[in-house]
């Protein structure tokens, strides 16, 4: 299906909208198209192994990775981070102190890449075993939050701990709980857990008071 442009009406409202409140959590600016870094590793056709190349194929409005051979767009869209904001029985948090870059050193909820072949809730409860050995049920959606420095999408469930055992490994060198007032705020490592533990904050604990601004450390 071709895209034409857009009416000036039609811009104008869908510039008047904004990004959304996910796009809280990057300083990007939208519309740069695919990152360099990202692109760079898209380099030959997935059909017929030719070259592929940066330009606006027929029928589109924007710049895509193209075959220079037989035509096919390789489409490069954002991957889906899952993760979970464990709750205790005594309504504390768990987070991990992040065993391996991005970020390495500072603390996250735990969380990973979604698998092509499991739900969201599948997702975010392997991840959050593998990286805490906490059994967790998702409960209610936090929020989803657009980290265009990475090319990902980070979806945050709040989850209920139902078995397990706490304990580290290569990617979290510590589980620790916190409570609610004790969150290390100033320590995280993106900005997409700094607003998630904020809406989280404000769900559960309007009455508490929060950071006005990230003072974290955002990994690349």
């Amino acid at each position: 299906m071709s895209e034409r442009p857009l009416t000036d009406e039609e811009r104008d409202l869908v510039e008047a909208i904004g990004r959304g409140p996910d796009g809280r959590s990057t300083d990007i600016a939208s519309g740069l198209g695919v990152p360099r870094w990202l692109a760079s590793h898209v380099r030959h056709c997935s059909r017929c192994g030719a070259p592929l190349t940066a330009s606006v194929p027929p029928g589109e409005n924007r710049e895509r990775m193209a075959c220079t051979a037989c035509g096919l767009v390789s489409y490069i869209n954002p991957r889906l981070v899952v993760t979970t904001l464990p709750i205790t029985e005594h309504g504390d948090l768990v987070l991990i102190r992040r065993g391996i870059e991005p970020a390495i050193g500072t603390w996250a909820q735990p969380g990973g890449f979604l698998e092509i072949d499991e739900t969201l809730g599948e997702g975010a409860v392997r991840e959050t075993l593998e990286e805490t050995g906490l059994v967790v049920e998702p409960g209610v959606l936090v929020g989803l939050y657009s980290r265009l420095e990475a090319a990902v999408v980070t979806l945050v469930y709040e989850a209920r701990i139902v078995g397990g055992q706490a304990r580290p490994c290569a990617e979290a060198l510590e589980v620790t709980t916190f409570a609610p007032t004790a969150i290390p705020w100033a320590e995280l490592g993106f900005k997409t857990s700094w607003w998630a533990l904020r809406d989280w904050m404000r769900l559960r604990h309007p009455e508490l008071p929060v950071p006005d601004h990230f003072e974290g450390r955002e990994g690349h």
